[in-house]
């Protein structure tokens, strides 16, 4: 049996599901496939179980509160769901959190997904022989394990790893634990590496919610360094697109480059955001929002650029961003604008729009 010939019923395991790509994931999941869906999270401060509130009622999706460091839960959920299919998403993703808590990211990132690959390894060795051949562990990680670009060229799948962060290099070595994983035991892995995500549901701690929200607040808006560092920004939903398709007819041990064709300095990214909250808001009486921009000291370790090329993926599997970035920007603030009840709840918590990664002198 091939990946193309899989069961259309069989349970898809999303570790990270009640988190920004992963709850993205579930909702189309559940919306566009008949597969049936367990959520594994362990409902950490960027997890929101109102990002999942649209599906959370439905038969084929099921809610499993647990932490992947956790080698005993994870065997029982193996044991009880019987995956034909893992999305490992779980992670610790925001660069200046691992400068402040770098120990936060080993933890999860690599021992956590150390604990879940022998997990699914030995779930993957009991299923019969149909089974075993259709299994996938889909391993989504970054761009920024390959460190940064100059001026010119993308990442591409034979690209060399030179993580610059404690939260890019956590995840350079779950791309290694994984790819050995495949090579040493031949469990059907594949890995992703993605470049910078936006869209709706995503926590404020992360450069585009955050400065839509200050912007609609009023409040200063601060830009590392120049804000001339360059991304590469893929909408949440394409990118979500990308792992399904990657899930369905991906080549074990191969990987898969995701990105938007959608390179951007973080300056301008910022300026065209007050400009569209400026239009969808309605202007401040201060003045334009781009009069809240601040240059502060930029944060250690910046990556200047990263580009990715995603020409296997468009090629092998027919995969293409959907969105444009100057659309997926507007209908990203309008629906921040829209939505206040889910990011009012989120700020209602411990993050309050706060910069980190400063406290670089203690050890953690």
């Amino acid at each position: 049996m091939t990946s193309t010939d899989a069961p259309d019923d069989r349970t898809m395991l999303v570790t990270g599901g009640a988190g920004f790509i992963g709850s993205a994931v579930v909702r189309k999941l559940i919306r566009d496939t008949p597969r049936r869906v367990v959520v594994v999270d362990a409902l950490t401060y960027a997890a929101n179980l109102d990002s999942l509130r649209t599906v959370s009622d439905h038969p084929r999706y099921t809610l499993e509160r647990a932490d992947i460091r956790d080698r005993e839960a994870m065997r029982r959920v193996f044991s009880q769901r019987r995956p034909g299919a893992v999305l490992h998403l779980a992670a610790e993703s925001h660069v200046d959190r691992s400068i402040d808590a770098p120990a936060d990211f080993v933890g999860t990132n690599v021992v956590g997904t150390f604990a879940l690959l022998e997990e699914a390894r030995r779930h993957w060795s009991s299923l019969v022989a149909d089974e075993r051949d259709a299994f996938r562990f889909i391993h989504v990680s970054t761009d920024e394990v390959f460190g940064s670009l100059g001026e010119t060229g993308r990442f591409h799948e034979r690209s060399p790893y030179d993580p610059s962060s404690p939260y890019s290099a956590s995840k350079a070595g779950s791309d290694h634990l994984v790819r050995a994983w495949h090579r040493t035991y031949g469990l059907p892995a594949l890995i992703t590496n993605c470049s910078n995500n936006y869209g709706p549901y995503q926590f404020p701690e992360k450069l585009i919610p955050l400065m839509i929200l200050n912007a609609l607040e009023g409040r200063e808006l601060p830009v590392y360094g120049a804000g001339d560092q360059v991304r590469d920004w893929l909408h949440v939903e394409d990118h979500a697109d990308a792992l399904i398709a990657v899930t369905e007819a991906g080549l074990p041990g191969a990987t898969y480059l995701v990105g938007g064709h959608g390179e951007r300095r973080n300056l301008e990214v910022v300026e065209r955001i007050c400009d569209l909250v400026d239009e969808l808001a309605g202007p401040r009486e201060q003045g334009p929002r781009r009069e809240l921009i601040r240059f502060v000291t930029d944060r250690p370790g910046h990556d200047r650029r990263y580009a990715i090329d995603p020409s296997r993926i468009e090629g092998e599997l027919g995969w293409r961003p959907g969105r444009g970035f100057e659309e997926g920007l507007r209908d990203t603030v309008a629906w921040y604008l829209e939505n206040r009840w889910w990011w009012e709840r989120v700020r209602s918590g411990a993050y309050r729009g706060e910069r980190l990664g400063l406290d670089t002198a203690e050890v953690r």
